[in-house]
């Protein structure tokens, strides 16, 4: 059959008309899939829950003296080492006791000699020779002896210097044969066998733990400077009187064993304890995003427009957030697909209850 010229361009034409139909058809099916895609949203979740918060600590011991001479003189022996183990009682230093000795000679000297003119005035007494007078300022005497001798022996005493306590020795102050002066410092001694470690709460925090807490006190536990848990628990058992009025903190006193002496005087680290946070606002983690380090999520109005909103975090749980400010309980925020909306942009959503959506995380808040 013979086609024409002009036959062959109208069959052109139709063939080029159908193939745009069909792609224009495809393209609005696409938009039309594209825009039906909804986005699983969620509102946050009011209910009371616990946080675990951190606080910096300072590690004190239980007992931790200055151990200071007690007498003026050169140090004659030193028993101890630095870092040493010392038992109560245990003798740590010497002061030269030349002196000391000679002065309770003498007191005792002096007491031997006013005691025979005490015992020979009592005899005199006895007879009616001497007054009754005369016998009483003789017996003065030989007390006021008696007591000088007892000084005497305190002073060669504080010549020999002992442990109060057993604990401890830190570095020495002094060397031997030092010259050290009455009160000079010559080491720090500390009872690790406990310690108490000091950490500062908010006021608001505070109220909330005295409403909360038990007779027996709260368990806290310790983070060591190295991120490792300290292995025994700590009980908080005190907490000062007053608050700081330049931080609005008070300081709280926990007490942990130290069966291993593993914590030392001085130590820093965390203190992790369980505050009581009562309707508080959780959502998950994983429907924020971050701008310059300031948490956001995407808050979905009635009209389904997309519209991000700064919040600020209580509390931070595996998992989970407690908002302080920036959200209610019926805002609806999306919970998936934060990297596929924008700003104002108009989006499908299909609502997930809170309490399905945080039961569903690997941690549930309690």
């Amino acid at each position: 059959m013979f086609i024409t010229v002009h036959t062959r361009k109208i069959l052109l034409l139709s063939c080029l008309s159908a193939l745009l139909g069909n792609v224009g058809c495809s393209t609005k099916a696409e938009e039309h899939k594209e825009e039906a895609v909804s986005y699983p949203v969620t509102s946050p979740l009011l209910k009371d829950t616990t946080a675990t918060k951190e606080y910096v600590c300072q590690v004190r011991a239980i007992q931790h003296i200055e151990v200071r001479a007690l007498e003026k003189g050169y140090l004659q022996k030193i028993f101890v080492d630095e870092g040493q183990h010392v038992k109560n009682g245990q003798l740590m230093f010497q002061i030269m006791p030349v002196v000391y000795n000679a002065e309770l000679q003498k007191s005792q000297a002096e007491a031997n000699y006013v005691g025979i003119e005490y015992q020979n005035t009592k005899r005199l007494a006895d007879s009616n020779i001497v007054s009754k007078n005369e016998l009483a300022l003789a017996k003065a005497k030989f007390d006021k002896a008696n007591a000088e001798v007892a000084l005497a022996k305190t002073h060669l005493q504080f010549t020999q210097i002992k442990a109060p306590f057993s604990g401890i020795m830190d570095h020495f102050q002094v060397r031997l044969g030092s010259l050290v002066d009455e009160g000079d410092l010559l080491t720090t001694l500390s009872d690790n066998s406990k310690m108490w470690v000091y950490f500062n709460v908010p006021e608001a925090e505070y109220l909330d733990y005295k409403t909360h807490q038990k007779d027996n006190g709260v368990n806290v536990n310790l983070v060591m400077a190295n991120n490792e848990v300290f292995p025994h628990p700590g009980v908080v058992q005190t907490i000062e009187a007053d608050f700081n009025n330049e931080t609005g903190n008070i300081a709280f006193r926990a007490t942990f064993p130290n069966p291993q002496g593993l914590l030392r005087h001085g130590e820093t680290g965390l203190v992790r304890m369980k505050v009581p946070l009562r309707n508080a606002l959780i959502i998950p983690q994983k429907a924020t995003f971050e701008v310059l380090e300031k948490k956001y999520v995407y808050v979905v109005d009635k009209a389904g427009v997309v519209r991000s909103r700064e919040i600020s975090i209580a509390a931070e749980m595996p998992h989970i957030f407690v908002v302080q400010s920036g959200l209610k309980k019926d805002d609806t925020i999306i919970l998936e697909g934060l990297r596929q909306v924008k700003e104002n942009e108009k989006v499908h959503v299909k609502y997930q209850r809170p309490e399905a959506v945080i039961s569903n995380l690997s941690l549930y808040a309690e």
